[in-house]
């Protein structure tokens, strides 16, 4: 009779540790994030049959099998293969001009938005009966891949090929900050009239584009968003590419708000070695203790500013990354650069998308100062920013 009651209580544990572990298990499967990629039910019977160009990159995987090749294997028709800043494989250097190719596997040409021409022509569009965008963002308004969907989303409305984008998540998405762009400032680090850190997947960026009539003559695209699956503004998601040369890891995308004006500046951000934005320095022993030397990296970094020299700065490689844009790096160093003339370029007002933030820090205004300034567009940019969210916060 003993035996029976171990036996029967034994037993049961068992049963509760394998339902707790399923249950656990079911839990997880269920929270995880799904790209707009993964799910092909969405949208392949759409493009069943019809002729597709495609904006891809290094980042456009599903399961570790590129979108291109993943398609190809679909029985799809890859016409034309469209190429952002970086290039098709992710391997060219900041503002380094892409050429036009052609894809090894597919044979499919593969058209540079990066090189003469940001915007697709009519020729190229004229024989695609869709388009599908599926590159990574990070959410900054300054990287490059929200200007190139905005041209992407413009001729496609010109040409009347519907567009689909395939959502994936923002890893700056939990926090909304920065200065919001003046339309006197645009260019294509700038487009649109949003905060240097918008808060928004490019899906939801890409509604907000079209019902604000931001495309040329109040055009708009007839657009499709495969919106993700078990996300939130605030989920925690590791990517799994680097979605480019000098952003490898989740530091660098996390600190890239704070420390990409140092680009409009005479400050190295690290570009030319292992951990690019995670340092700040300068070849002046002034701006700190932390020593770094930039050299010649292969797919990040051919020729990095102070290329061989010693730089001095922080290190910022085990910091705990803000959750807003951090002033106080780019005014202190200036503080101590002791008004250096030579210490911002022209490129620093198109980073900021204004001119009002090198004048408050040349005039001494403090970061507190500085915030305040952008309260009032902040909060009018969030109320227009609740009409587009697809996902909690």
């Amino acid at each position: 009779m003993k035996r029976n009651k171990k036996s029967y209580f034994i037993s049961s544990f068992f049963m509760l540790i394998v339902f707790l572990v399923s249950g656990q298990l079911t839990t997880t499967a269920q929270s995880k994030i799904i790209t707009g990629a993964e799910q092909f039910d969405e949208y392949l019977p759409i493009i069943k049959g019809k002729k597709i160009g495609l904006v891809v990159n290094q980042t456009s995987i599903v399961t570790n099998t590129h979108l291109v090749d993943t398609l190809v294997s679909s029985g799809m028709t890859i016409k034309r293969i469209f190429a952002p800043e970086h290039g098709f494989r992710g391997d060219r250097d900041a503002g380094e001009k892409v050429r036009n190719t052609r894809d090894q596997k597919t044979r499919a040409p593969v058209v540079s938005l990066y090189g003469k021409n940001y915007k697709p022509s009519k020729r190229q569009l004229n024989d695609l009966d869709y388009m599908i965008f599926d590159i990574q963002d990070v959410g900054v308004r300054c990287y490059t891949y929200i200007s190139t969907l905005h041209y992407v989303m413009e001729a496609c409305a010109e040409s009347s090929v519907p567009l689909i984008v395939l959502d994936r998540p923002n890893p700056n998405a939990h926090y909304v900050d920065g200065p919001v762009l003046d339309t006197a400032f645009t260019s294509f680090v700038g487009l649109h009239p949003i905060p240097l850190v918008y808060g928004l997947t490019i899906g939801e960026l890409a509604r907000m584009i079209n019902e604000e009539s931001w495309l040329s003559d109040g055009l708009k695209c007839d657009l499709k968003v495969i919106s993700l699956k078990n996300y939130k503004h605030s989920s925690q998601y590791t990517l799994p590419k680097k979605p480019s040369p000098n952003l490898p890891d989740a530091q660098s995308i996390a600190l890239y708000p704070s420390l990409v004006f140092f680009e409009g500046t005479n400050i190295s951000v690290g570009r030319g070695t292992n951990q690019p934005f995670q340092m700040i320095g300068h070849p002046l022993s002034i701006y700190g203790d932390f020593e770094f030397t930039p050299r010649g990296l292969k797919g990040m970094a051919k020729n990095p500013p102070y290329e061989g020299e010693t730089c001095y700065g922080l290190d910022l490689r085990e910091i705990e990354p803000p959750s807003s844009v951090d002033l106080s790096y780019v005014i202190t160093f200036y503080k101590k650069s002791e008004g250096n003339s030579d210490y911002f370029n022209n490129f620093f007002k198109l980073l900021a998308g204004t001119d009002q933030l090198r004048k408050m820090i040349e005039s001494g205004n403090s970061a507190e100062e500085i915030k305040q300034s952008w309260s009032e567009s902040l909060a009018k940019y969030r109320n227009v920013r609740n009409q587009y969210l697809l996902y909690p916060e």
